[in-house]
């Protein structure tokens, strides 16, 4: 079975398949309801031994989907909160190794990767120290918290060799990688605009976590979580709901336009964008938080060999009043659009006729009388009995299996590569590539000003 990120059922016919499989089959020939099974491929069922580093809430989503790969094991876990030490143990075993300090996991020699789901301002430097202590890594996004840290991690992977991956799972997403198919044959024409959002509404969609009774300092080491963040006094709150402050978070910017961007680079094969201009605010949760809660922004990204420029706009509200609290991603082009969710799409598309018309909201009207037939001479010269028209084409749609979970196919990914070498699409290149332009929103935002970004050598200018 050749080594692939997944392989898939495909128990299509006609033409759906033939689009499916790369076909020029146009869109506006399918009228059917697509869904794929997928199969992720389990490179081999060797032993990985695992550590977690940073036992959250996030922590426990990513813990508990890579022990449902085949021979993946848990060996340690280290958290800075004596409660989740004693959790780990509860949950996963009393065998598990229990620490502090990621240092004493990172020496342990019968680890093999470890998972980092720290506090972002935490990422760069355990993510170095790991790879330099042999460990492959899966790390949490957005990689890094300050954009001039990303290169060291870069230099680090080449260097070790270590797999690296980023943990947003968008790219590993069947949704995502079905949708790529269909942008590259082209069924949308040109691409010239995305827009790309995520709303909440809720107080835990906000990041307004629950805290424990039990905390205080003999219970946490807040000293070691404020690492290399400014010293403040002990704080209960900036432990658990760290992602509200900008001294250990990326906020709403990093948290989850992240996402968004990984999701279109891995479609579009585009590199990032060379402008952004973003605006933010603490609209609603003014619970003493310093990151955003609303930011917008409009990201231009440049022309290349294989697209035209085109536009993103992105939104992140967590104070949504609809309540509906959705993610989503529209690719519009010339000839159609893809409107993608988490684990599903739909595809519209049009046919314009070559005949433009006349009359009606025309200038047409406003024409003399003589010009008038001269012009209706001359139109029936060049387009004859043609018809203007626009022909809506039939929707192509895709929904993910009802139990299908994009975290185990992207952790699949991640243990394949382990374990074979396999490519690694969300590296630390890609992973800088989506988290440098989310955090530079939080840049231009608190400048009021546009940022000018170099996709290539992943900086600001």
């Amino acid at each position: 079975m050749k080594n692939s990120r997944r392989s898939f059922v495909k128990n299509l016919g006609g033409s759906v398949m033939a689009l499916s499989l790369g076909s020029t089959v146009s869109a506006s020939e399918v009228s059917e309801s697509v869904t794929l099974k997928s199969g992720a491929f389990v490179a081999s069922k060797d032993r990985v031994r695992i550590g977690l580093i940073g036992s959250g809430i996030i922590a426990h989503y990513d813990t508990d989907t890579a022990l449902i790969v085949e021979g993946v094991e848990l060996v340690a876990v280290c958290d800075l909160y004596t409660g989740r030490l004693d959790r780990a143990k509860e949950k996963w075993g009393s065998q598990i190794y229990t620490t502090r300090d990621y240092r004493e996991l990172l020496a342990k020699k019968d680890i093999d990767a470890v998972l980092i789901c720290t506090p972002d301002h935490w990422h760069q430097k355990i993510a170095i120290d790991a790879m330099n202590a042999g460990k492959h890594v899966y790390c949490e996004k957005p990689m890094i918290q300050k954009i001039t840290d990303g290169q060291a991690i870069i230099d680090t992977q080449k260097k070790t060799g270590k797999v690296f991956q980023v943990g947003s799972q968008r790219a590993s997403s069947v949704a995502i990688l079905e949708a790529k198919k269909y942008f590259e044959q082209g069924v949308i024409g040109e691409l010239t605009y995305v827009q790309a959002f995520c709303d909440r509404s809720d107080a835990k969609g906000a990041w307004q976590y629950s805290i424990p009774t039990d905390a205080s300092p003999q219970t946490i080491d807040f000293d070691k979580f404020l690492g290399s963040a400014p010293k403040v006094p002990f704080d209960a709150t900036r432990f658990f709901r760290w992602r509200n402050y900008k001294d250990y978070g990326t906020g709403s910017a990093g948290d989850l336009i992240v996402h968004l961007l990984t999701g279109l680079h891995t479609i579009t094969g585009s590199q990032g964008p060379n402008k952004i201009s973003a605006l933010g605010e603490i609209n609603y949760w003014k619970d003493g938080r310093d990151a955003y809660d609303l930011i917008n922004s409009l990201m231009t990204y440049p022309k290349t060999q294989t697209l035209p420029e085109y536009q993103v706009y992105t939104r992140i509200n967590l104070a949504d009043g609809e309540g509906k609290g959705e993610f989503g991603m529209k690719l519009i082009g010339t000839d159609g659009a893809i409107d993608i969710g988490w684990n599903d799409f739909k595809i519209s598309t049009l046919k314009r006729s070559v005949a433009p018309g006349y009359g009606g909201y025309d200038s047409f009207d406003s024409f003399s009388a003589k010009q008038k037939e001269d012009f209706k001479k001359w139109y029936k010269e060049k387009y004859g009995d043609a018809k203007s028209s626009v022909e809506k084409g039939k929707v192509i749609e895709f929904n993910a299996p009802p139990n299908y979970d994009d975290r185990l196919d992207h952790m699949i990914t991640f243990f394949n590569g382990v374990r074979t070498g396999s490519a690694i699409l969300e590296d630390a290149t890609f992973g800088l590539r989506a988290a440098g332009p989310s955090i530079a929103c939080n840049i231009s935002a608190a400048q009021n000003k546009p940022v000018m970004w170099d996709a290539q050598k992943m900086k600001v200018l």
